[in-house]
C-alpha cells in the first residue's frame, strides 16, 4: 500500500462538517421601536427551506 501525506485530506473528521452547513441572516422588525434586528444561525442545507419558511 502506498503512503499517504500526512498533509491530505483523507480521513480528516467523520462527517466533512463545514461543508453541509449555511450561514442564514434573518431581519425582523421590532415593533417598539421599529429598528430591525438581524439574527444569524448556521443552520445544515438540508433545513433552510424549514427555517425560511418559518421567519
Amino acid at each position: 500500500m502506498g503512503k499517504v501525506s500526512k498533509n491530505s485530506r483523507v480521513g480528516r473528521g467523520a462527517s466533512g462538517g463545514g461543508k453541509n452547513h449555511v450561514k442564514v441572516v434573518i431581519s425582523e422588525k421590532d415593533p417598539k421601536t421599529g429598528n430591525y434586528v438581524y439574527k444569524e444561525k448556521i443552520i445544515h442545507k438540508d433545513k433552510l427551506d424549514e427555517v425560511l419558511k418559518n421567519s
